[in-house]
């Protein structure tokens, strides 16, 4: 059981990890909102899970946009 909470929050909090490889403050801030926005909405019982899907992509495509303008500078 612990396994299995250790890797969800992992996976919830993924988004803003990845942007703090970027190199832009607003993108790791957006993550922070959005990982901790997943982290609320997946409290609820039921369908949470799948409910937090949406907060969770959106801060994952902020982070690798900004990764790939890390990278594409190189």
């Amino acid at each position: 059981m612990t396994t299995a909470t250790s890797a969800w929050l992992l996976l919830i909090v993924l988004p803003f990890l990845l942007a703090l490889a970027g190199r832009a403050p607003m993108p790791k801030m957006l993550c922070l909102v959005t990982s901790l926005l997943a982290l609320l909405v997946s409290v609820e019982p039921g369908h949470a899970r799948l409910a937090a899907m949406f907060p969770w992509g959106v801060g994952m495509m902020l982070a690798l946009a900004s990764l790939w303008e890390r990278f594409r500078t190189i």
